[in-house]
């Protein structure tokens, strides 16, 4: 593990992205500005030219990633005019075409949103995680990110129906398939791609920080100590800390100096290789 570094870069990610080589990335998660949103901090990007502002550095993405690697992006679009913007749907067919797979979406369910009302909508609790890869084989430890089975395996799988009893076994070779059977006694299981977590977390300097638990998730879920974690917006630097602490060397691209400096300052506990 002496070779653990963390590299901090200041500026645009399209103009310092390709300091970085080619395929020598295992996990990328990021959450770049949303359209039309931050305006006070990143200037906005409108919902119509987003895909074409992103394109250009999902394309370096797509170069640095390892083909074994994942891209996850955390994206919402927004509310315009009494209807949800589509860019957000728009990015991922134009990523596909890009040469990306779009394997898996994840939603970020967040227990604790504010409340509100408006007119013809009711109030957001959750997130888009898009997850990205560039070859259907890819890195992945489902183990590390098992939950208990909890009581509810002692009366309903227990009460198992006659279909139930009789249900194919897996055919992609995990063993379980859907023969809820193959379930009982079991101590652990998968979770589903719905992330129950707080939005709370002890950044309070960042105005779209998210909690250090997400990026943990996938950060255990994509990668093993020693391997290298990606944010090309780095923001107050949640994916960086939490990359570091989890014994994976990080590189992280921020463009406002005030943020760029927060995070130093953050990591100065730690080894770091900072570079502007």
């Amino acid at each position: 593990m002496n070779n653990l570094f963390t590299k901090l870069y200041l500026g645009d990610c399209l103009e310092l992205l390709p300091k970085i080589p080619d395929c020598s990335v295992d996990l990328i998660f990021t959450s770049p500005p949303y359209a039309d949103q931050r305006k006070n901090t990143y200037g906005g990007i409108h919902p119509d030219r987003y895909v074409d502002w992103f394109l250009p550095i999902s394309e370096q993405l797509f170069r640095v990633l390892k083909p074994q690697g994942t891209f996850v992006l955390n994206i919402k679009e927004k509310v315009q005019n009494g209807e949800r913007c589509v860019y957000v749907l728009e990015l991922i067919l134009s990523m596909r075409r890009q040469g990306w797979l779009w394997t898996e979406e994840f939603i970020w369910h967040k227990k604790n949103c504010y409340p509100g009302k408006w007119p013809n909508r009711f109030r957001d609790s959750w997130e888009r995680l898009l997850q990205f890869n560039k070859q259907k084989q890819f890195q992945m430890f489902q183990e590390n990110v098992m939950v208990p089975m909890g009581d509810w395996a002692k009366s309903r799988l227990r009460n198992l129906s006659q279909t139930d009893k009789i249900r194919d076994n897996s055919k992609v070779g995990s063993g379980f398939g859907k023969n809820i059977s193959n379930w009982l006694d079991r101590k652990m299981a998968y979770p589903s791609n719905v992330l129950h977590l707080a939005t709370e977390c002890g950044n309070k300097s960042h105005s779209a920080a998210f909690p250090q638990a997400l990026p943990e998730w996938f950060i255990q879920l994509f990668t093993k100590e020693g391997d290298v974690v990606l944010d090309p917006f780095m923001g107050s630097g949640t994916t960086n800390i939490v990359a570091k602490r989890m014994g994976r060397s990080s590189i992280g691209i921020e463009i406002m100096p005030e943020y760029f400096q927060m995070v130093d300052k953050k990591m100065n506990d730690y080894p770091l290789l900072l570079e502007n």
